[in-house]
């Protein structure tokens, strides 16, 4: 899911800088690509995968 939500990121920040288009002073495609990356950081991390290296409960 992380992978997906990355994808967009980086293909909103490559339409922004084609279009040489901001939406205000914060967001802008620089800021689209770090938020990408973290996202691919988040998603080789394992976070959003759904597989929990441990459980809450004890099988017997």
């Amino acid at each position: 899911m992380m992978a997906i939500a990355a994808a967009v990121a980086f293909g909103l920040a490559l339409l922004f800088d084609l279009t040489h288009t901001t939406l205000g002073d914060s967001i802008t495609a620089g800021t689209l690509t770090t938020l990408g990356l973290l996202l691919v950081a988040l998603h080789l991390a394992g976070v959003g995968t759904g597989a929990r290296s441990w459980n809450w409960r004890r099988r017997r």
